[in-house]
């Protein structure tokens, strides 16, 4: 309150422009994590320079301060990105030069580039983020950009903020019909919120490599991978959920490498399922990766438009470009399936190699087991049983911080740590497996997930970031091993998974009550799942199904761009319609001068439509005498309120005394 007094104290104009600086500041704030630090610096502090020339009724620096400044802004943003064009530097020099704006703001046509400015420069934030925090702080900047520009037109006395404010948010709800019209029939070419290439930098996830210990790096963010709706609310056993990342074959000794997708394209899939498949839509995440996550195993396509889909031979979906937008598809797979050939032939060759010299003491352990009686003329299940009975009863734990490991990664899991992570167990797995002559790859990808019990959807995260094996069996093909299950085999079937230390609210709330915890988080990712399934991925396909439902045979895009414009001209003409019968017949002040006239004809004193209140005060004076002062000092009110500089009492108020008040008759 003490704020908003030392604001109404100042002089309309500084008040007006301290007002509009907070409002571009309000626009800015979600561009700091996203420009560089001199840019945020400088922006700063130029909107408290401008803040205080206002305040002081200071004069204005000089047009060389000004084109000196933009000269600095122009070579530090080259200096920064090296160019001055692409999204980056753009974003940066529209920050700057907005800012650097209101320092020549002395007309109200310098204020009406400021708003238009401040539009656009709104419009940024989405280049980076389209969350519901995102979009609710640039609701908060449109309604401030509209207050400002709404009192920017009312040029006459000291009209309240609040009133500017109120008018603002009728125009807003007025125009909430025609945006909601533009998001549902608007044709949507490419995704909505396509952004540049660049935009897709610096992204979180799985990759292509694996050296051991960047899952367990991975497995500290709790951030959102993908969510996952079943239809039906047929959901697969817990211990069956594996979603299918990249499949890595290639070892050098500390890290493994995915073939190139088509590189054994001679080696076909060969994929055999049983059972019933499980049917879902997957919200994937952007990560400029090329692949999806799929349920194990998915012979046929996913359905996902715009992309072109690649089956790889390891059973892997891929997209002819990197995903960097939210995207949605659908998908059928199967938990039980074998796949590969069932015969040993060349294509294993390379789920054999092991670096030369690499990790001795593993490849002594595969010849020990080999000579040991109990395994003489074994076979592929027998190896790994006896592997993972190893990993059962040789002290082995699962652990997020096993320590720092050298090159022999392998070795030092099976002999001298003995804790690791999934990927450290199913890397020194594999090698052993191969050691023994049986084929053997690592899979990454996805084991678990958490249903939201709010929206009913199942929530990956990159918390869930798993490593496992496959290993050749003869007569079979590639079988699904996870040696992780050996050592710690609630990671599997109950979900328990090596999480980092909450954050001190996040750990407060959940010291106090850990339900209230998990619901609020629920909830907060149910609301921001609808927002992106609704709102983000509103796609094409979406868009003719609202026409289907509007009773369209077979919708275009053409049918689209009809029904927009339809309606469209009928809001026009509406809202032409309106404003004219409004100005015509309901003046809300000629309203109510016309029912004071009334009053004063019940009293007899006739007069015509165009008396003013001030003769309609005299005349009742003039019947009546002070017997009727009331009447005349709210008739005086009524025409200061039209007329003077300041108003005074608003229309609402002057409304509420009239029918308090006693009129003669």
């Amino acid at each position: 309150m003490k704020l908003s007094r030392k604001l109404q104290a100042l002089p309309r104009e500084a008040r007006d422009t301290v007002f509009l600086l907070a409002v571009i500041a309000l626009i800015l704030l979600p561009q700091l994590p996203n420009i560089p630090w001199w840019c945020s610096t400088l922006a700063a502090v130029v909107l408290v320079w401008r803040g205080t020339l206002a305040v002081q009724a200071r004069p204005l620096p000089s047009k060389w301060w000004r084109a000196g400044l933009l000269a600095v802004t122009l070579a530090a943003t080259y200096a920064t990105h090296r160019t001055l064009l692409g999204r980056d530097p753009g974003v940066t020099l529209i920050v700057i030069l907005l800012a650097l704006k209101t320092l020549e703001l002395r007309a109200r046509r310098d204020a009406f580039v400021v708003f238009f400015l401040g539009f656009f420069t709104m419009l940024t934030n989405f280049f980076y983020s389209q969350s519901l925090p995102t979009a609710f702080a640039m609701l908060l900047a449109l309604l401030g950009l509209l207050t400002a520009l709404v009192n920017a037109h009312m040029p006459v006395g000291r009209p309240p903020l609040m009133q500017a404010a109120r008018t603002a948010g009728w125009m807003a709800l007025l125009g909430a019909p025609i945006m909601l019209a533009l998001f549902l029939l608007f044709p949507r070419m490419a995704p909505l919120w396509g952004t540049p290439g660049d935009a897709m930098a610096g992204r979180t996830g799985l990759s292509n490599t694996m050296r051991v210990g960047t899952i367990a790096q991975l497995a500290l963010d709790d951030g959102i991978a993908a969510r996952i709706k079943f239809d039906d609310n047929r959901v697969p056993a817990q211990q069956d959920m594996y979603f299918r990342g990249p499949v890595l074959t290639q070892f050098d000794g500390r890290e493994w490498t995915a073939a190139p997708p088509f590189s054994r394209f001679g080696s076909p899939q060969n994929l055999r399922v049983r059972g019933e498949p499980y049917g879902y839509e997957v919200t994937l995440e952007p990560a400029n990766r090329p692949w999806l996550l799929t349920l194990d195993a998915t012979p046929a396509r996913p359905e996902l438009p715009g992309y072109q889909l690649f089956g790889t031979p390891e059973l892997q979906w891929v997209t002819n470009r990197a995903i960097g937008d939210l995207v949605r598809y659908r998908a059928r797979s199967f938990t039980q399936f074998d796949s590969g050939p069932v015969r040993r032939d060349a294509s294993l060759r390379d789920d054999l190699a092991l670096p030369s010299g690499s990790n001795p003491r593993t490849v002594a352990l595969a010849a020990q087991m080999k000579s040991d009686p109990a395994l003489a003329d074994a076979d592929t299940p027998a190896y790994v049983r006896a592997a993972l009975q190893r990993l059962r009863t040789g002290g082995y734990s699962y652990t997020l911080d096993p320590g720092i490991y050298g090159n022999e990664t392998a070795d030092e899991f099976w002999f001298d740590k003995k804790a690791g992570f999934c990927e450290h167990i199913a890397s020194a797995f594999v090698v052993l497996m191969r050691a023994l002559d049986v084929p053997s790859r690592i899979v990454t990808g996805y084991q678990g997930g958490e249903a939201n019990s709010v929206d009913g959807y199942w929530t990956l995260r990159n918390s869930d970031a798993h490593a496992w094996a496959e290993v050749w069996q003869e007569g079979r093909g590639w079988v699904r091993v996870d040696p992780t299950a050996a050592i710690s085999p609630d990671r599997i079937g109950q979900f328990q998974r090596l999480v980092a230390q909450p954050g001190l609210f996040a750990g407060a709330v959940g010291a106090m009550s850990p339900t209230l915890a998990q619901n609020l988080r629920a909830a907060w990712e149910a609301l921001n799942n609808g927002w992106n399934q609704w709102v983000l991925n509103y796609t094409q396909s979406r868009q003719l199904d609202l026409l289907k439902d509007l009773g369209f045979d077979a919708p275009s895009l053409q049918d689209l761009a009809t029904v927009l414009l339809v309606l469209l001209v009928l809001a026009s003409l509406a809202g032409a319609g309106w404003t004219l019968w409004e100005r015509s017949q309901h003046d809300p002040w000629l309203r109510l001068l016309e029912q004071a006239r009334v009053r004063l004809a019940q009293a007899g004193i006739e007069l015509s439509e165009a008396t003013p209140p001030r003769e309609m005060a005299a005349r009742l004076a003039e019947r009546f005498g002070n017997g009727t002062q009331a009447a005349q000092d709210w008739l005086m009110r009524l025409e200061v309120q039209r007329y003077a500089a300041s108003p005074g009492a608003g229309l609402s108020q002057l409304r509420a005394e009239f029918r308090r008040m006693r009129w003669p008759r």
